[in-house]
């Protein structure tokens, strides 16, 4: 790698802040999209449904953004260590931060189509206990982010456990709801495919967690059963 001069080295933190603050923006807009689709869903606000459906678009552009950006740092940079390591968890965040959109669409399309039946729709299952764990990963994914701090992958794992035996726990209510009454399958399809976008949505929040991990440590937790955090400072 060529040697930087003062200047440049300057403009290279620069361009790395910008898609480290950007990956926080996207991360804002993306968990802004999944509580109001959830709210969506909670109170029947169709025209706060809409926003959410017509919003996803703004969270592509972003990425598409971002993923431009690291591309140009690579290509003009070469960046090293734990640089490299920044801008790679930059482009792996970026695309589950875009998914994690895309269920938050998912969730507003499908309550929308809840809502705007003849008849009023009432949510007979709770999924407002992993909706909020699912919600409060992302967040605690995007802190870790901003801090560079690994320690709470454990626990965002953890819940992600907890995400995903609430969602077989609901598939079974539904598969008995439906076996009891067949005028509830196509309601309870539909909340079926909410229940899946929420555990999707947890999916994603931990994956950002474990890019965390690789971030900070240089490891590869994906398929590890448990981490131990190594403090705040990142690895050269």
């Amino acid at each position: 790698m060529p040697k930087m001069t003062e200047h440049t080295h300057k403009q290279f933190d620069t361009e790395l802040e910008t898609i480290r603050t950007g990956v926080l923006q996207m991360g804002g807009l993306v968990e802004t999209q999944v509580a109001n689709a959830l709210e969506g869903l909670k109170t029947g606000n169709i025209a706060l449904l809409e926003r959410v459906i017509e919003g996803d678009h703004r969270i592509n552009l972003l990425e598409i953004e971002l993923d431009e950006d690291c591309n140009q740092i690579i290509a003009k940079r070469q960046p090293a260590a734990v640089d490299l390591r920044l801008v790679m968890t930059v482009i792996k965040s970026i695309a589950d931060l875009e998914r994690i959109g895309d269920e938050a669409k998912k969730i507003a399309k499908a309550a929308k189509r809840l809502h705007s039946g003849e008849t009023p729709f009432a949510l007979r299952i709770d999924l407002g206990y992993s909706a909020g764990l699912a919600l409060d990963m992302l967040r605690s994914a995007l802190d870790s982010f901003a801090r560079a701090d690994a320690s709470n992958w454990t626990a965002i794992s953890k819940q992600d456990e907890e995400v995903d035996a609430c969602f077989k726990g609901t598939m079974r209510q539904l598969i008995t709801f439906m076996m009891e009454d067949p005028r509830t399958i196509s309601n309870s399809l539909e909340v079926l495919f909410i229940a899946k976008a929420i555990e999707r949505i947890g999916d994603h929040s931990k994956n950002v967690a474990e890019y965390v991990v690789y971030l900070v440590q240089g490891r590869d937790v994906r398929y590890a059963k448990s981490v131990v955090a190594e403090g705040a400072s990142p690895k050269r």
